[in-house]
């Protein structure tokens, strides 16, 4: 019958707020401090430790990726948006004469705080116009 090995002990200083951690982890597992420490030193020694590591990266970057993504996608529906506003506005707005000229641009800014306060408020409180527009729109020549 082959013996057991006898444990060796060390002594580890920890942060209190780690050692904390670790004995509220033991209590919920019902299991000694002595071997959750055991197997997360075991664990961050173990030569797949790296390969783990690697994956939890990947994950990470998959979802960087995808967040990027979205960006992209929302900075081109407000570039497109503008572009569509601007071309709407300059071809369907005619010079006006200065007497009405003046009279316009009092009007303006009275539209324009309206706009911004609108603005204000729909940004608090959505919808968003990212999300009124499916993902999925096909190509279609206009």
């Amino acid at each position: 019958m082959p013996t057991r090995k006898k444990k060796t002990q060390i002594s580890v200083y920890l942060d209190p707020d780690v050692m904390a951690t670790l004995a509220d982890y033991a209590a919920r597992r019902e299991q000694s401090q002595s071997m959750i420490a055991e197997a997360a030193i075991a664990s961050f020694l173990s030569p797949d430790d790296a390969e783990r590591r690697e994956a939890v990266i990947a994950k990470r970057l998959d979802q960087i990726d995808r967040r990027m993504t979205r960006l992209e996608r929302d900075l081109g529906i407000s570039v497109e948006t503008l572009a569509v506003f601007v071309r709407f506005w300059l071809n369907t707005t005619p010079a006006l004469p200065e007497p009405a000229a003046q009279a316009a641009r009092a009007k303006a800014a009275e539209r324009y705080e309206t706009f911004i306060t609108t603005l204000g408020r729909r940004l608090a409180k959505g919808p968003k116009l990212r999300q009124e527009i499916p993902e999925d729109v096909a190509e279609t020549d206009f």
